[in-house]
C-alpha cells in the first residue's frame, strides 16, 4: 500500500528512482517545516532563512542531476548536493556565539563564507542560468576594487573580512530580506497553491471561465483571460500559468479561428497577468512588502485594481481581435455547463474566500493566513470525492510546494548577495543621484529610464531577482523625484513581471509558442501588444496615486472610472476597432485620448473623454451609414 502511494506521488512528480524519493521526501520535510513555522511563528533569524537553503540548494543539484546523462555531470552535482548545506548548518550553530563576538569573522568562518557564496552562485546558475550569478559576481569584483573605479562610482572598497561580513554573517546578505521573506511568508503562499492544484483547481478555473463566456465573440480567448486571472489568484508564475490554462485554451483558441501566435500571445499575456493579480500575487510583492515596512494585504488592495485595468484592456483587446477577424465563440456542445462546474467544483471557491477573510479582514500574518488557508481547503476538499485529499494528494501538495519555492529561494539568496555589496558599498545612493543627473530631474524620462532598465534585466532575470535589483538601485530615485513609494515599488514590479512576455527574451510568449506551435518570436511580439496596457498601466498610478486606493472616495472613484476608459481608448488605438474597423487618424486620437486620461486632473480627463466620445460617434454613424446604403442597394 505504501510503495503504491509513494510510486504514485513519484509519477505525479515526475521523478523516478532514488533520487527522486530523496527529493520528494526532502519536499515533504521542508514544506512540514515550514508550515508549522507559519503557524507557530519562525525560528530564530539564521535558524528560519538557514534552513530553507539547507533543505532546498541540495534539491536543485538533486533535480539537476536527474536530468543529466554523462557520469561526470551527474557525480558533480551529487556531490555538489552533499557539500552544500554545510555553510548554512554552520551558521545556524554559531548564530549565539556570532552575536557575543559582534559579527567579527574567525578564519573558519571566512571559509564557511566562500564556500556559501559559491554555493549559492553556483545554485542559481544551475536553476536559472548565467544572467543572475554574473550580474553577482561582477558586483563582489566591484566591492574588492572600489578604489580603482571610475570617479563617478569610486569607493574605499572592501576587504574579505568585511566582505564576508555583508554577504554571510549579517542580515543584509544572502540571509537578508528577499530569503526572509521567502522563508516566512512565500513558501506558505506556494504550498497553499500547490494544495490548490492537487485538488483540481485549475481545470475547474479554466471550466468555470469557458462555461460563462465561452459561447460569445472570442469565447476561447476570453476564457483564457478570465482563466489565467482566477489562476493568478493562486500562483504567482507565469510559466505555471500558461502550461495549466494554455493546455486548454490555446488549442480552443487555434480551433476557434485564431492564428497559432495570436492564441500563444493572449494566452501568455494573462498568464503573465496573474502575478499581478491579488490576493495571491508573485513572489516580489511579499518581497515589496518587506520593503515598504507595510502588511501585504496593503500591497494587495494597492495592486487590485491596476491588475483589474490589465485584464480589462486584454479582455477589450480579445474582444476587437474577435470582431476584427469575424470569430464566434465556441459550439455549445464544446462548452461546460455552468451550473455541473459549480456544483462539482464549486466549493473550491471557498478556500480563496477563506484566505481573504485571513488576509484582508481577521489581519492575520501572511504565513498564519497561508496555513489556515490549507486546513480549510483540506476540509472544504471533503465534500465532493473528485477533490478529496488523500495521502496520495496530500504528499504530491507538500513535495510540490517545496520544490515550486526553489527557483525563489535561490535567485531570493543571489540577489541578497548583489543587495549586500550594494549597501556596503553605498552604490544604490550613488545611482540614485546619477538616474537623477541623467533625468535632469524629469520624472517621465526616470520613469521611462526604470522601464528601459527593468525591460534589459528582465531578460535574463527571473521576476522577483530583476524587481529586488530595480526596488534597491532606481526606484529611490523615483521617491525622491516626489513618488509614492507604494507607487514606485509597485512600477518597478510591473516592468519586471512584464519582462515575461518583452521580446527577445519572453519566457512566458515562448512556453505558451511550444503549446500553440507557433514561432516564439512572433508569440513574443503577440504578447507584448496585447500588453500593452500593462506597459502603460504604472504611469497612469504614478501619476494617479488615487488608483492605489490613497485619497478620498471621490479621488479614488474619478481616477478609476478615468482609468477604465483610458484603457478602453489604448484597446481601441491598439486594435483599431469601435463597431468596425478605426481609420488610422481615429486611432492616433484615441491614443492621444488615453495619454490625457492617465495625467490626473479635471481638464486633461474632460479632453480625453471628449475625444474618446467623438471617436466613438464618428464610427457609429459611419457604421450606420454603410449600413444603410447595404441595405438600400439590396432594396434597389
Amino acid at each position: 500500500m505504501l510503495m503504491n502511494i509513494v510510486s504514485r506521488v513519484l509519477a505525479n512528480l515526475g521523478l523516478s528512482g532514488f533520487l527522486g524519493k530523496l527529493v520528494a521526501v526532502l519536499g515533504i520535510i521542508t514544506s512540514a517545516i515550514f508550515l508549522y513555522t507559519a503557524y507557530e511563528g519562525s525560528f530564530p533569524t539564521f535558524t528560519q532563512r538557514g534552513l530553507l537553503l539547507v533543505l532546498c540548494i541540495p534539491m536543485i543539484f538533486l533535480l539537476a542531476s536527474l536530468k543529466k546523462k554523462e557520469p561526470f555531470g551527474r557525480w558533480r552535482d551529487l556531490a555538489m548536493a552533499v557539500i552544500s548545506p554545510i555553510p548554512f548548518v554552520y551558521i545556524i550553530f554559531i548564530q549565539d556565539e556570532l552575536m557575543m563576538r559582534g559579527g567579527i569573522p574567525n578564519t573558519l568562518d571566512t571559509i564557511m563564507g566562500i564556500l556559501a557564496v559559491l554555493v549559492v552562485i553556483e545554485a542559481t546558475r544551475t536553476k536559472v542560468g548565467l544572467a543572475l550569478p554574473i550580474f553577482a559576481g561582477l558586483l563582489i569584483i566591484y566591492g574588492f576594487f572600489g578604489p580603482s573605479m571610475p570617479g563617478l562610482i569610486e569607493h574605499r572598497g572592501l576587504d574579505l573580512p568585511q566582505t564576508i561580513t555583508a554577504l554571510y554573517l549579517s542580515e543584509d546578505g544572502i540571509f537578508g530580506i528577499p530569503v526572509a521573506v521567502t522563508a516566512e511568508f512565500i513558501i506558505a503562499f506556494i504550498i497553499f497553491g500547490a494544495f490548490l492544484q492537487v485538488t483540481g483547481a485549475g481545470d475547474f478555473f479554466s471550466n468555470l471561465a469557458t462555461a460563462t463566456i465561452g459561447g460569445v465573440r472570442g469565447g476561447p480567448a476570453k476564457a483564457a483571460v478570465v482563466g489565467s486571472a482566477l489562476m493568478g489568484t493562486i500562483s504567482g508564475s507565469a510559466i505555471a500559468n500558461v502550461a495549466t490554462v494554455g493546455t486548454f485554451t490555446i488549442p480552443l483558441m487555434k480551433k476557434t479561428g485564431y492564428k497559432p501566435e495570436v492564441a500563444g500571445g493572449i494566452e501568455a499575456t494573462g498568464s503573465s497577468g496573474g502575478q499581478l493579480m491579488p490576493p495571491v500575487m508573485g513572489a516580489a510583492a511579499f518581497i515589496m512588502a518587506d520593503f515598504l515596512k507595510v502588511p501585504y494585504t496593503h500591497v494587495a488592495i494597492a495592486a487590485a485594481f491596476p491588475a483589474i485595468l490589465y485584464y480589462l484592456s486584454l479582455f477589450f483587446m480579445v474582444d476587437m481581435e474577435a470582431a476584427k477577424s469575424g470569430l464566434k465563440g465556441m459550439d455549445r456542445s464544446e462548452i461546460p455547463s455552468l451550473k455541473k462546474t459549480m456544483l462539482q467544483s464549486g466549493h473550491l471557491l471557498l478556500p480563496i474566500l477563506a484566505l481573504i477573510i485571513f488576509l484582508g479582514v481577521i489581519a492575520y500574518s501572511p504565513q498564519r493566513a497561508a496555513f489556515l488557508s490549507i486546513v480549510a481547503l483540506v476540509l472544504i476538499s471533503l465534500l465532493r470525492p473528485h477533490t478529496r485529499l488523500n495521502a496520495e494528494r496530500t504528499f504530491t501538495a507538500l513535495a510540490q510546494g517545496a520544490i515550486g519555492t526553489l527557483e525563489v529561494a535561490v535567485v531570493c539568496a543571489c540577489a541578497g548577495i548583489a543587495i549586500g555589496i550594494i549597501m556596503r558599498t553605498g552604490l544604490g545612493f550613488i545611482l540614485t543621484n546619477v538616474l537623477i543627473e541623467l533625468s535632469h530631474g524629469i520624472l517621465p524620462v526616470l520613469m521611462v529610464l526604470t522601464m528601459v532598465a527593468s525591460a534589459i534585466m528582465g531578460m535574463g532575470l527571473p521576476t522577483s531577482a530583476c524587481y529586488i535589483i530595480v526596488a534597491v538601485l532606481i526606484a529611490p530615485a523615483m521617491i525622491k523625484l516626489g513618488v509614492v513609494p507604494m507607487a514606485a515599488h509597485l512600477f518597478a514590479f510591473y516592468y519586471a513581471t512584464l519582462s515575461a512576455i518583452t521580446p527577445p527574451v519572453a519566457l512566458a510568449a515562448y512556453a505558451a509558442a511550444g503549446i500553440a506551435k507557433s514561432a516564439p518570436m512572433m508569440t513574443g511580439i503577440q504578447a507584448s501588444r496585447f500588453g500593452i496596457t500593462g506597459f502603460i498601466v504604472p504611469f497612469m498610478f504614478v501619476y494617479g496615486p488615487a488608483l492605489l486606493m490613497e485619497g478620498s472616495w471621490i479621488e479614488i472613484l474619478t481616477a478609476c472610472v478615468s482609468a477604465t476608459f483610458g484603457v478602453y481608448a489604448v484597446s481601441v488605438a491598439m486594435m483599431g476597432w469601435i463597431f468596425m474597423r478605426v481609420p488610422i487618424w481615429a486611432r492616433v486620437l484615441c491614443f492621444a485620448a488615453a495619454l490625457l486620461l492617465i495625467k490626473t486632473g479635471i481638464y486633461t480627463d474632460i479632453a480625453g473623454y471628449v475625444i474618446l466620445a467623438a471617436v466613438v460617434a464618428v464610427n457609429y454613424l459611419t457604421r450606420k451609414r454603410e449600413q444603410g446604403g447595404s441595405a438600400a442597394q439590396v432594396e434597389g
